[in-house]
């Protein structure tokens, strides 16, 4: 599976895990020099999960909150921790 964004590939594995009706990414399998941590939102800081978004930033395009990861989840959400999740601008499949 990849993570596609302007036409570059920021992640792709065969190692995912679905869940809630995304697709997470090992940190292996993503190009992390193109992720930059967002600051966190009241929303983000609310989040049972510990969630950190990203700006995706290629070749200059900053994609705002384009990935995420879970820095300490709850029992249900525990197979995505720390795996990185996309939406919006970038597509998966």
């Amino acid at each position: 599976m990849k993570a596609v964004v302007d036409g570059q590939v920021v992640a792709q594995s065969n190692d995912i895990v679905a869940a809630h009706g995304y697709q997470y990414f090992p940190p292996a399998a993503v190009r992390l020099d193109w992720l930059e941590k967002a600051e966190k939102t009241a929303d983000d800081r609310a989040c049972p999960h510990g969630v950190q978004f990203y700006d995706v930033i290629i070749d200059g395009v900053r994609h705002k909150r384009n990935a995420w990861s879970y820095e300490a989840p709850q029992p249900k959400m525990a197979q995505v921790a720390n795996r990185f999740g996309f939406w919006e601008d970038v597509q998966v499949g």
